[in-house]
């Protein structure tokens, strides 16, 4: 089944949702939710994208993201539905709650 492509009004609700208790905003950065999340270190960095990865899979969903030492930058779209849906939100919660 196919997301909902959020339109600009259910996007900024469901962003300010997000940011609610995230200690660094979320934003939408060229159609795509973004973050950059901050380490201590490579390890803590890689091992945060271990954690993701595991809940990714179960979701069938993965993010676009890179990994430099102690900085994950990430963005999440819905590629078949061709923008932002609440499969992207309920990832970046759950990426939240892991970092």
């Amino acid at each position: 089944m196919t997301q909902q492509v959020y339109n600009l009004s259910e996007l900024q609700i469901a962003l300010d949702n997000l940011n609610e208790e995230a200690d660094e905003e979320w934003s939408v950065v060229g159609g795509k939710l973004n973050k950059i999340f901050q380490f201590r270190n490579f390890v803590y960095a890689f091992s945060f994208m271990t954690r993701v990865a595991i809940h990714a899979e179960k979701l069938n969903h993965h993010p676009e993201w890179s990994n430099v030492y102690r900085t994950v930058t990430v963005n999440l779209v819905t590629h078949e539905a061709g923008g932002i849906t609440a499969l992207d939100f309920k990832l970046a919660k759950k990426m939240d709650s892991l970092a």
